[in-house]
Formats: C-alpha cells, structure tokens, sequence
C-alpha cells in the first residue's frame, strides 16, 4: 500500500473516542505475561517434570488470559453500550454486542486459554507427560495465546493508525513491532523440535520450516508498523526476549522430581538459543523501503533475500554453538533434560544423511518464503489501514 494511500485511509477514517491505548498497554502485558509463562513452563517441565496448575510459570500464562479477557470484555461492554452512536458504530458486531476486532480476538483467546486448563489437567492424569508440544489440550492454549496476542497487536494498530501525532504514532508503532516479535517467538516455541536446537541447523526442515513461518510476521510488521526499522525492531524482540530468558532461567534452582532422572540438574534448563532473525529482518526493511507499493516484487525478493541471508548467517553460527567456545553462560547452550542420557550426541549435527539440505530442499523453502511473506505483505497493508 502507498504512503498516499494509506494517509488517505487515516484521513477518511472517524477519530474514535474510546481511550483505546489503555486497553493496548493491558493486552500488550498480557501478552507478554503468556509468551514468558510458556518458555518458564517448558523450562520447568524438562528441568523438574512434576507440576500442579499452581506453578509461576502455569500463573504467568493465565494471569495472562485474565488480563487480557476481563480488560477486553469491559471493552467490548462499553463499546456496546455507550451512548455515543460514533463511538459504537467503531466496533464489530457480533452476538449483538460491538468492539473492536482487537478486543474480540483477545476474549476469544482468554475463552480458549481457560478452557484448555481443565482439558490439560485431565489429559495428564489419562496420559501422563507429553511427549510432543502440540497436545490437544496444549494446541488450544496455543491458539488461545495466539489469538490474544494478534488481538493485542490489532489494538495497538488501531491506536496507530488513528494518532494525531507523528510521536503518538511512533510510539503505537514500536507497540506493534514489539507484539510482531512477541508472535515471532510463539512461532519458535511451537517449531522447538524443528528449528529449536542447534544440532538441526544442517537440516533441511530447519530452513524450510523457518522460510515458512517468520517472513509473514517479518513482512507483516514491516509493512503494518509505522517505524524505520518495523521488521528489525519485530526480529530484535524475539531475540531479546529469547536472550532475557535464557539468562534468568539459569540462575533458578531446580530438582528433578519424576524418574527416571539420567542427567541430574541442580538449576533451570534455559530455551535454546533464538535464531539469527535480526539479520534477513535487516534487509527486508531495505527492500520495503525501495519497493513501495510493488507487493509481488517485494514478496518475491524479501522471500529469496530471507532464506538467502539465514543460511548464510545460520550455517556457520549454529556450528560456533556447538562448540567449546559456546559453553558459556551468556549463550546458555549444552543444558539438557534431566531425562536426556548425556553423550556426544550434544555436539554433533543432527539427521544430516537422512534431511540433507540439497539444492531441492533449497528451492523447496524459498518457494516457502515467498509465499509467506505475500502474506505478510497482505497482513501488513491490511493493518496499516485497521481502525476498529
């Protein structure tokens, strides 16, 4: 979308009453509370492995919810009921009440996040531990989160796109790109066993899952965030708030309480390592910068520059953490499972014979990327212009 465009959408628009940038601080946090409650949770679970509902970490991912459902469902309440017909013909009709699109993703989301705790608990007790991340019950926490944390991202465009002020709009701006890397770092968490570990960094799903996934965020925070660097900012938060963890989880004692117990941990097992997203993020804020309103070119290159720059940057760094030189508290690698029977294994590059990363796979996940970051071409033009 053009810069003439999109001012033209913000001139049309009605100015909208309702202090929306409260509601987007509060989904902003409660956002942020369910992406660190998620890594605490993991962290927890491979580090002790027993757990009740009542754990910080459980605490952190639905404290969450709350905030975000309850301030969202006031939002909605009052959009529904305020006397002024401006101010409710600016929300979405739905069941016969009005709010803002934002505000409904966030209620739906709550409404799946406190549904799936029941369904988790019950599924533990007729299963046991999980052995995958996507369990039913953890697959709707997952939608649930996701949805609040788009629906906080939306709240925080609509405060964008209708501010008065270049520095207002700034601001509500960095708001975006920071929910972007808070959505990038849900995409990481749920593809742990794909591009979590450095020891899949020479495979070939490492590369075509990640050209699949990140460039619709990338993209769609460049094109949606009012900033200078929107995808940047977007990649840098991923990786700050990835880093931030990694660094806090290691300072935790923790006990391993669920046999069998081969690696015996007297402290918190950190994530992996983020992946290098700031570097492709980099060039497709340039290639935004150049192609405005071309969509399809954009697309195309952004998606060949991001495999391009990934496997450049990926290829050689995941190979530096598996070495000594890595095996520092600042990258927090070589902590494992108190399950995890300890070998050389840690070390070494994983299923290169069985997915190498041939020129197919290759041509495989640049096709991915450029059709993920359409979309996200399409996403960002979309929340440029998002009002209610």
């Amino acid at each position: 979308m053009t810069t003439v465009a999109w001012a033209h959408a913000q001139s049309a628009a009605p100015a909208r009453p309702t202090p929306l940038r409260r509601y987007a601080w509060i989904t902003l946090v409660a956002a942020t509370s369910t992406v660190v409650g998620v890594i605490w949770d993991i962290s927890w679970h491979r580090s002790i492995g027993r757990d009740t509902f009542w754990t910080p970490a459980h605490l952190a991912i639905y404290l969450g919810g709350v905030l975000a459902g309850g301030s969202c469902g006031w939002l909605v309440l009052r959009t529904t009921f305020s006397r002024s017909p401006d101010e409710r013909a600016a929300g979405v009709r739905f069941w016969g009440f009005r709010g803002p699109f934002g505000a409904w993703l966030c209620v739906w989301g709550a409404l799946a996040m406190v549904t799936s705790a029941p369904l988790d608990n019950w599924w533990h007790n007729a299963y046991g531990l999980d052995v995958k991340v996507l369990s039913p019950p953890h697959t709707l926490l997952a939608l649930g989160m996701w949805s609040i944390q788009l629906g906080a991202l939306l709240l925080a465009a609509a405060v964008q796109n209708e501010a008065a002020s270049d520095r207002a709009r700034r601001a509500a701006g960095l708001m975006v790109a920071y929910l972007a890397g808070l959505l990038l770092e849900n995409a990481a968490i749920l593809g742990i066993e794909q591009v979590g570990f450095a020891n899949a960094g020479h495979n070939a799903l490492y590369y075509e899952f990640a050209a699949g996934v990140f460039p619709v965020v990338l993209l769609a925070a460049g094109r949606g965030a009012r900033l200078a660097w929107p995808a940047t900012t977007a990649a840098a938060t991923y990786m700050m708030t990835s880093l931030i963890m990694i660094w806090v989880l290691q300072l935790f004692p923790a006990t391993p309480k669920l046999a069998p117990v081969f690696n015996p941990l007297t402290h918190m097992v950190p994530a992996p390592f983020p992946v290098l997203l700031v570097a492709p993020a980099v060039v497709i804020d340039l290639l935004i910068r150049r192609l405005p309103g071309r969509d399809w070119l954009l697309a195309g290159l952004a998606g060949v520059a991001f495999v391009s720059v990934l496997l450049a940057v990926q290829w050689v760094f995941t190979a530096f953490l598996l070495s000594p030189a890595a095996r520092t508290f600042a990258f927090g690698v070589d902590h494992w499972d108190y399950s995890s029977r300890l070998g050389p294994w840690r070390y070494q590059f994983w299923r290169t014979r069985t997915d190498p990363l041939t020129p197919r796979a290759l041509g495989v996940a640049v096709l991915l990327a450029v059709a993920s970051a359409r979309l996200g071409v399409w996403a960002g033009n979309w929340t440029a212009q998002i009002r209610r």
